[in-house]
């Protein structure tokens, strides 16, 4: 748990190092924002159709996207990388996130290169993961800047986050006494989407997390619970995240479990053929 008061920005530090169970992984939207610095060979990112693939030498930092996106790494991958709040990226970006919605920038690009060359050369010398961590921690830590309107993006965020995206839009703006165009634009200004888009990823990855692909699936049941108005609304909602269909998507997860039995791969990447 990164130490305060990186803790309300942060939900983890990582270490990766290893070889990928697949070429390409496909990684769906989720109410999150990534930074990735890179220790090895370059990694690719392959996006909507008119963002197309990217080589990443040095890493990468990704706002809260609403597409998906698929991850092809090299035969051994190693990087450090910080997985943020939705919110949580803002004060250390110097651009709108809504200009890097969608679009993953190099690391380079919002640090610079010196400064970067510097990190990445610190990380390769460290002692260990635990140092490396604790270094990118520090980078962080010196790089935390006060951000106009923050508290109120993360306070109406963090409603959404405890309702799964159940609450009205315009609760939420009545509860901060502010507009709801107002509210809109900071949230576009430091997450890089609306507050309804936000939501809608909360519901979504809420949904997606609660499927055990192990056992049989009531999708009906799955969608009411999820507060869809039906299995229909469900399904489109489940394909514009993914590009599949609810059955497809378990299909996958089942591939997986079978061909890697017992890898420590989480429940949100895909393999993306």
């Amino acid at each position: 748990m990164p130490r305060p008061p990186l803790d309300g920005l942060i939900d983890d530090l990582y270490y990766l190092e290893g070889a990928s169970p697949y070429a390409w992984l496909m990684l769906p939207p989720s109410p999150s924002a990534l930074l990735i610095v890179n220790l090895g060979a370059p990694f690719r990112i392959r996006g909507s159709t008119h963002v197309g693939t990217a080589e990443y030498a040095d890493g990468c930092v990704v706002t809260v996207p609403t597409r998906v996106m698929e991850f092809g790494y090299p035969h051994w991958t190693r990087s450090v990388g910080v997985h943020f709040k939705p919110w949580g990226l803002a004060p250390f970006v110097p651009m709108p996130a809504t200009e890097l919605c969608d679009r993953p920038v190099t690391i380079e690009q919002v640090w610079g290169r010196p400064a970067i060359a510097e990190l990445r050369d610190r990380l390769a010398t460290a002692a260990g993961p635990h140092e490396m961590l604790t270094l990118l921690e520090e980078e962080l830590m010196r790089r935390l800047r006060e951000t106009a309107g923050l508290g109120l993006v993360r306070h109406a965020s963090s409603v959404i986050a405890a309702t799964s995206g159940a609450v009205a839009v315009g609760n939420l703006t009545s509860a901060a006494g502010v507009s709801s165009t107002h509210l809109t634009q900071r949230f576009k200004q430091l997450i890089g989407v609306t507050p309804k888009r936000l939501a809608r990823s909360y519901r979504f990855t809420t949904t997606v997390l609660a499927i055990d692909p192990a056992g049989p699936i009531d999708w009906s049941d799955l969608a009411a619970r999820a507060g869809y108005f039906d299995q229909a609304h469900f399904g489109h909602e489940f394909r514009e995240f993914t590009g599949l269909t609810p059955t497809q998507y378990v299909e996958v997860r089942r591939r997986f479990l079978r061909e890697h039995p017992g890898h420590t791969l989480d429940n949100w990447p895909l393999p993306a053929d």
